[in-house]
């Protein structure tokens, strides 16, 4: 079953965690310093926010799946629509490792697929995959360093 993720930078984390946790009348599933995550049946969604120096609003919007071949499935209909797609393995961002594909859709607006395979003890970095327009999360670059 997939789960819908939105991820959003803030700048204050804290009023941002009150906020959304009396809007979805629960509290973070995930909660660190500079992070929080809600994985929540209703709506079924990953929305996480963090305070890591981004511009703050919409960072990226994605689809969470729950197995190898969900997240293949999601890449074969990203490659058919005819976006750019980038892959990514053993991931390391935002608390959990996974594997994952970027992608790019006609606004400029970046889109993660990935199936998370463990927690990790740190907030990570991904290796940004340059995408036309893409703007940055955890966010894919296959530049030499991390992002």
């Amino acid at each position: 079953m997939k789960r819908l993720h939105i991820h959003i930078a803030v700048d204050d984390l804290e009023q941002n965690i009150r906020f959304y946790s009396a809007l979805f009348q629960s509290g973070p599933t995930v909660l660190e310093a500079d992070y929080a995550k809600w994985l929540l049946d209703d709506p079924r969604v990953n929305f996480a926010v963090s305070n890591r120096g981004r511009r703050p609003g919409l960072d990226h919007l994605g689809v969470q799946v729950e197995s190898n071949q969900e997240l293949e499935a999601v890449q074969q209909a990203l490659a058919a629509a005819a976006l750019p797609v980038a892959e990514q393995k053993q991931a390391a961002c935002c608390y959990v490792q996974s594997d994952k594909y970027w992608s790019v859709d006609p606004q400029g607006i970046a889109w993660e697929a990935f199936h998370s395979l463990s927690s990790i003890p740190m907030f990570g970095e991904d290796q940004v995959i340059q995408l036309e327009q893409a703007s940055a999360c955890c966010k894919p670059s296959t530049s030499d360093g991390a992002s």
